[in-house]
């Protein structure tokens, strides 16, 4: 890690309310070293110049703070990453927040055996990586309605990963998904699904990636109430067909 990429990151982080310490800089630079060398020979992401992924990945991922207080994380609590990639926002807050237990859950395979390596070579015990569908895992009853957050930056519309996320969330936890600043109309969109889903109390935070001229948003919706059994529904159909 350059010496400028390092403070910069120091920097942008303190800002968001996170103390970056020497055992977190080792590991994430452990962890953008195996991420390119993986990357080269399976895609696990477009960005890979190191600034781009301390900013867009690394430190977006760790912007939970803005919605989630950094004394909760502290204190620790259950998160599943759903649709997680390369691990994001998943891993950097499981570096950062020691005491968070994180699930790292994605359908494809190989993303998982990358992530299981990092894991192993961060040396971390507070992750726990899984190969499955959503539609799938949701139905597991050691997951569903057993996690206090459920976040994702998976690119789909909210009401479709409100369908994917919070069969997962237990009540008076809560769903996070990762945006961009244009997020008002899918949020619009997704009341009813929202409501049938057990969701309610919609909060958003718009704000500026530090450092950098990103316009993001962070939606957080809590659980209120049991998630209908027949939901997620099969495979695909929560993409094709949100609840209207």
């Amino acid at each position: 890690m350059t010496e400028s990429i390092k403070n910069d990151f120091i920097k942008n982080a303190e800002k968001i309310g996170i103390s970056i310490d020497e055992r977190m800089l080792t590991s994430f630079d452990t962890y953008y070293k195996n991420l390119l060398e993986w990357n080269a020979v399976m895609n696990l992401t477009a960005i890979t110049e190191e600034k781009d992924v301390y900013e867009k990945h690394f430190l977006d991922s760790l912007t939970i703070t803005k919605i989630v207080s950094r004394e909760t994380l502290d204190r620790g609590l259950t998160l599943l990453d759903m649709g997680t990639g390369a691990g994001f926002p998943g891993l950097p807050i499981a570096i950062v927040f020691p005491n968070v237990k994180v699930v790292l859950m994605d359908s494809l395979n190989k993303r998982i055996k990358f992530l299981e390596d990092t894991v192993q070579k961060l040396g971390l015990t507070n992750v726990t990586c899984i190969h499955a569908r959503a539609e799938e895992l949701a139905r597991n009853k050691s997951y569903r309605e057993k996690q206090d957050l459920c976040c994702s930056r998976a690119v789909a519309n909210l009401a479709t990963l409100s369908e994917y996320c919070l069969p997962f969330v237990k009540k008076g936890g809560y769903f996070i998904s990762y945006k961009t600043e244009a997020v008002q109309t899918e949020i619009d969109q997704s009341k009813k699904a929202v409501k049938v889903l057990g969701g309610d109390n919609v909060e958003t935070v718009f704000f500026t990636l530090p450092g950098t001229d990103y316009q993001r948003s962070l939606v957080k919706i809590e659980k209120v109430s049991a998630t209908p059994s027949k939901y997620p529904r099969k495979a695909g159909t929560p993409g094709k067909e949100p609840i209207k």
